[in-house]
């Protein structure tokens, strides 16, 4: 069953031109998505970030509580080795989806990135 949905779209460009502040970088992105976005270059850099951005927005809509309902740290986009996108969720973000699988899918085009979030009760 379906609990809930949610999708954003993010401006690449804005994303790029706000991570030029390091508070910016510690106060959205986590541990292991630093190691991430630090591991690619260029355009590519600028496209994740601006992805992972969109998917907690995304997050966020599908449980109702927008941005505030959690720490932005506490969602994690990560990749599987074939690089499928994934929530790692610690926090109140791990309470709100608790006993809940959160599926995501994220896409980069024309200076956007969108994210798209489902949470189901399996």
């Amino acid at each position: 069953m379906i609990i809930g949905i949610g999708v954003d779209t993010a401006e690449i460009a804005r994303v790029e031109k706000s991570m030029q502040r390091q508070h910016f970088i510690d106060k959205v992105f986590g541990s292991q998505e630093k190691v991430y976005l630090d591991n690619l270059s260029g355009a590519g850099k600028y496209q994740s970030a601006a992805a992972m951005w969109a998917a907690k927005e995304a997050f966020g809509k599908a449980f109702g509580c927008g941005i505030t309902g959690f720490a932005m740290t506490d969602v994690q986009v990560l990749h599987t080795p074939e690089g499928a996108p994934f929530f790692a969720l610690t926090g109140q973000a791990g309470v709100l989806a608790k006993g809940l699988q959160v599926h995501l899918s994220l896409t980069h085009e024309g200076g956007f990135a969108t994210a798209f979030a489902v949470a189901e009760q399996p």
